[in-house]
């Protein structure tokens, strides 16, 4: 996740990605800083100073990459690029490891490009930021050099949502290639649901969503039943990941959005509408009030009630919760059920009789997120139903670059289902494959293996966040509002009037 200056993986999580990286020795799967670069590296990849690898007397492509990748396992991908991919031995692929943070990186790249800068040749990019690259016509479009194969494949083989990201919002051209997607689960303490008298694997909980009604109920009879103090912990801090990820699942699960639906999730600025005071989002404001604080609310709506959901399932410490800070009582096994990303999976997953960290082993379950509406009953368009958000990296390619022929193929290369599969071993990143997620390869994997089917169902159903150019500044407006409205400093409707003024200011501004 991204925005142009605090970058996501800081605002989102203080986990230190020492300790993700020394988790992986003993998963043997990556974990992703809640949809962002820097993965627990699984693999031992050698990969300590990005150097060449390849053919000599070739050609060098120079990749801006993740930084912990290129540390951890950079001569393994290098490897796998000719090995699995298929490229060519004259062409040798040199990592340029990025800075740490995602929004100096983004700087950075910014002012390369800008700058008419040739080296880096291609960049790993976060999909929160490709849109505003190709607005601003600094990347380039890859259907004037990619074969009419690789992008038929894109389009029709890669998880929709997410390709949407790296293509141009008005000619719909692709200018990114999705190399790895991220998407939220609801994680649960599966040995607590079973002793309170429910079948979550009979009743298919791991791929058939629920309502919201259904999940608070659940979650309130098992903490009930339970000697835990937390029905649901999450995340709704005034930071970046309520804005883009926590606040916008809930109000696309009532068939709410920011900005009138799916088709204007990417603009244009000041000609799209502003949608934030309508009903649904009103609606998924006042069902965290009861979820919280367990306030009551006469009104129903789409045939929904709140007051027949389950209240006082979460603490008021989710306001001032991120992931880390949410995962740490349900890793410890103080909570029922928990909200966030892969990454929780893969730690809180492990056996705990093999980590020194709090884990909860085989008695982890997830599921997709809860919803209120079926898409089908959603006010706005490509809303509605269970909706994950959408984490994850593109690869991207400099116009000014000397190389972009032998670029193209090494873009091919990390199209081949052989190589994605790898990087999920070595790397832990989800393949942009739905079908991959079915594979022998994938569901054999070590703690992460369990959850490919729900990843699967969260992939296809994603909503990525609105970035335009003015995001970085509507994005703190809808973290403080949404917070406010929850911690009850004021009503729903009057923190997204409020709201509603502000994003209409921003859009014309911009």
């Amino acid at each position: 996740m991204s925005n142009s200056d605090p970058t996501d993986d800081e605002q989102r999580t203080s986990v230190s990605r020492r300790r993700f990286v020394a988790a992986s020795g003993a998963t043997g799967v990556a974990a992703t800083l809640a949809g962002c670069a820097d993965l627990v590296g699984g693999g031992d990849g050698n990969g300590e100073d990005g150097g060449s690898t390849g053919g000599d007397g070739g050609t060098t492509v120079r990749f801006g990459f993740d930084p912990t990748a290129t540390q951890q396992n950079g001569d393994a991908i290098k490897t796998a690029l000719h090995e699995l991919g298929g490229l060519s031995e004259d062409i040798t692929v040199e990592l340029v490891p990025g800075d740490s943070e995602t929004g100096a990186r983004r700087q950075n790249y910014t002012r390369l490009l800008s700058s008419g800068e040739s080296d880096p040749d291609m960049f790993l990019m976060d999909n929160g930021w490709v849109n505003v690259f190709i607005q601003a016509g600094l990347i380039q479009n890859l259907e004037d050099g990619l074969s009419d194969d690789v992008v038929s494949t894109v389009s029709e083989e890669y998880f929709e949502g997410f390709t949407a990201t790296a293509r141009d919002p008005e000619s719909d051209e692709l200018y990114g290639v999705p190399v790895f997607p991220d998407f939220p689960t609801m994680q649960y303490r599966k040995d607590l649901v079973e002793q309170a008298g429910y079948s979550p694997d009979e009743n298919n909980w791991a791929t058939e969503p629920m309502t919201w009604q259904e999940w608070s109920q659940i979650t309130a009879d098992t903490l009930d039943n339970s000697d835990v103090d937390y029905g649901w912990t999450t995340q709704w801090d005034i930071y970046v990941g309520t804005a883009c990820c926590d606040f916008n699942e809930v109000m696309s699960s009532w068939g709410g959005a920011y900005f009138g639906g799916r088709e204007n999730l990417f603009g244009p600025v000041g000609d799209r509408p502003v949608t934030v005071n309508k009903e649904p989002v009103i609606q998924s404001l006042n069902m965290m009030r009861h979820f919280v604080h367990g306030e009551e609310f006469e009104t129903s709506y789409k045939g929904v009630n709140i007051n027949d959901m389950a209240g006082e399932i979460a603490p008021t410490q989710i306001l001032g919760w991120t992931e880390e800070s949410s995962r740490a009582p349900f890793a410890e096994g103080n909570a029922v059920m928990h909200r966030n990303w892969p990454y929780s999976l893969a730690l809180t997953g492990r056996n705990p009789d093999e980590t020194d960290d709090p884990a909860l082993g085989e008695n982890l379950g997830a599921m997709p997120i809860p919803y209120a509406v079926p898409e089908s009953d959603a006010e706005e368009p490509g809303a509605g139903g269970t909706t994950a958000a959408l984490g994850g990296w593109h690869t991207t390619v400099n116009p000014n670059s000397d190389k972009l022929d032998a670029v193209y193929q090494v873009i091919e290369a990390m199209t081949s289902t052989d190589f994605q599969l790898e990087l999920l071993n070595l790397q832990g990143w989800l393949p942009p494959r739905p079908s991959l997620f079915e594979s022998e390869e994938a569901q054999s994997l070590d703690v992460i293996g369990r959850f490919m089917d729900t990843l699967q169902v969260a992939g296809q159903n994603t909503m990525a966040r609105p970035v335009t150019s003015v995001w970085s500044e509507q994005e703190s407006a809808i973290a403080e509002q949404a917070n406010r409205a929850v911690d009850q400093a004021t009503s729903s409707s009057e923190a997204m009037e409020s709201l509603q003024s502000t994003l209409e200011e921003l859009e014309q501004q911009g």
